[in-house]
């Protein structure tokens, strides 16, 4: 029997009508797809990834990459550009010195130095290391990075790595000028005769400038006693070479500043041959990265490139005193 359905306008046949008790076809929320592939990507592969394969359990050689400014809480800084934090060092150190696996330590720097504290703090667990700690100084190993490098049992440089620059810097900028020039004036309220030494509101009077100047003399003094004490140099020689001057590879090689010139292939006959290893397998201590971190490299990637483009011709005068091109 059909019958007409007015509203549609044409026939409608009731013996094909879908029964009240026919199930449904239900479409997944959005939503819960999106949580799924959530726990699937940042849950469950880096569980699996874990258990599976350790990386901290495998390889004879730890290779501790300390790249950028030394810092104590590794906080990045836009002036500085990238950051190392030294407890996480010292924790990498630790880590790898309980590792039965572990036979050498390589340290991987690349830094320009930074804090005092957190230089002597990544050096300290150096010595501690009962096992072998091999520094290899790539493009830079400067100021607190060549602090840290002394502490090793062996250093080896590239030949055309900045090494050295044995000196302690607290430069800073200073405004009262400027903020005269433009009538900005800087009301001093201060309980302490030097409580505001080194605002850059105000030029350091002469007082206050001896007084950073010895602070500065004293941490120079830690800095030379622990070259001399590390690299078993007389005190008086590293004294004289202490200048703050940075010193190519080929020079600290000269200097006794470093052991061997060198790049990783070096380092690993190095460490064959002195801590009779067959073969040599590294694996990293550093932060894993998650599929997150690595879209956002691959974003920041992007972003210097596009960056790059307006600020060149602003910078490229300056970067050609510095830069092979």
């Amino acid at each position: 029997m059909k019958k007409v359905d007015p509203f549609a306008g044409g026939m409608s046949d009731t013996t094909n009508s879908r029964s009240a008790d026919t199930p449904v076809k239900k479409t997944r929320p959005l939503w819960m797809t999106i949580g799924i592939l959530f726990l699937v990507f940042f849950v469950v592969i880096p569980l699996f990834s874990t258990f599976l394969f350790d990386e901290k359990n495998i390889g004879n050689v730890a290779v501790i990459p300390i790249h950028g400014v030394i810092t104590a809480d590794g906080e990045a800084s836009y002036m500085y550009g990238s950051t190392v934090s030294s407890w996480q060092i010292v924790d990498y150190i630790k880590a790898a010195d309980k590792n039965t696996n572990v036979k050498v330590i390589l340290l991987e720097i690349n830094s320009p130095g930074g804090s005092p504290v957190a230089s002597d703090e990544i050096a300290t667990a150096v010595k501690q290391a009962q096992k072998p700690v091999v520094a290899l100084i790539r493009e830079t190993g400067a100021s607190g990075g060549y602090w840290i490098a002394s502490a090793a049992d062996h250093i080896i440089a590239h030949k055309m790595s900045l090494t050295g620059s044995i000196g302690v810097v607290a430069s800073h900028l200073e405004f009262s000028g400027l903020m005269e020039k433009y009538g900005v004036g800087y009301e001093r309220l201060i309980a302490g005769e030097v409580k505001d030494m080194g605002t850059p509101f105000k030029k350091m009077s002469a007082y206050e400038t001896a007084i950073m100047q010895k602070k500065l003399d004293i941490l120079h003094d830690y800095f030379i006693d622990e070259v001399a004490a590390n690299r078993k140099l007389a005190r008086e020689k590293v004294k004289k070479l202490a200048t703050g001057e940075v010193y190519l590879g080929v020079e600290a090689k000269q200097l006794g500043l470093v052991d061997e010139l060198g790049d990783y292939a070096v380092a690993e006959e190095y460490v064959k041959k002195t801590y009779a290893l067959d073969s040599v397998e590294y694996m990293r201590y550093e932060p894993e990265k998650g599929l997150l971190d690595v879209l956002l490299g691959v974003m920041n990637e992007f972003s210097f490139h596009v960056g790059r483009g307006f600020g060149a011709s602003v910078i490229s005068q300056e970067q050609s005193t510095i830069m092979l091109k």
